[in-house]
């Protein structure tokens, strides 16, 4: 296994496949309709613009096995230090210790940017991510009740956080 930098051409299809998957059979992805690769173009910018990483797990072969990556967790100046981060695995790979590899490259990415705050979205049912994370550090910062509907029942949308040591010296502005 090896950690790339995903790019579009690289990436923007299996990665299409990894969040269709998770948006049609399951509650990671609080989302309806599968996604197109259109809506790749404008993720793939915004990470861009954003300077924030899509970090790929890839087998021998370099087919992509899993995924990580952060962006803004809210607009506004003042939460400049936090990131809400996300981290999909290929249902053919799950089980096999990627996700927690793939977040340990992802923290650091955080650190290395001078992030403060890293946010996990989780819904409630997703024992194996909120594991994931507890393991990892995270810890439970709320939960929002009944913030989604999918599948015709209301879900609950847990938050994780993991503080970083850094930045050394941050400024308002």
């Amino acid at each position: 296994m090896e950690f790339v930098a995903c790019t579009f051409d690289a990436h923007a299809t299996p990665i299409l496949e990894i969040l269709n998957d998770a948006i049609v059979n399951s509650t990671a992805l609080y989302d309806y309709k599968p996604r197109t690769i259109d809506n790749m173009v404008s993720w793939f910018a915004a990470k861009d613009v954003g300077r924030f990483p899509v970090i790929g797990a890839v087998d021998q072969r370099g087919t992509l096995m899993g995924f990580a990556s952060y962006g803004t967790f809210r607009a506004w100046p003042a939460y400049k230090y936090s990131v809400e981060h996300s981290i999909y695995i290929h249902a053919s790979h799950r089980g096999q210790g990627l996700g927690f590899k793939l977040m340990q490259k992802l923290i650091e990415a955080a650190t290395a940017q001078n992030y403060h705050v890293m946010v996990g979205g989780i819904d409630v049912t997703n024992a194996s991510s909120i594991a994931l994370h507890e393991r990892l550090g995270f810890t439970h910062a709320g939960t929002i009740r009944e913030a989604g509907f999918k599948f015709g029942r209301w879900l609950d949308l847990a938050f994780y956080q993991k503080t970083l040591a850094t930045p050394a010296i941050p400024v308002d502005g």
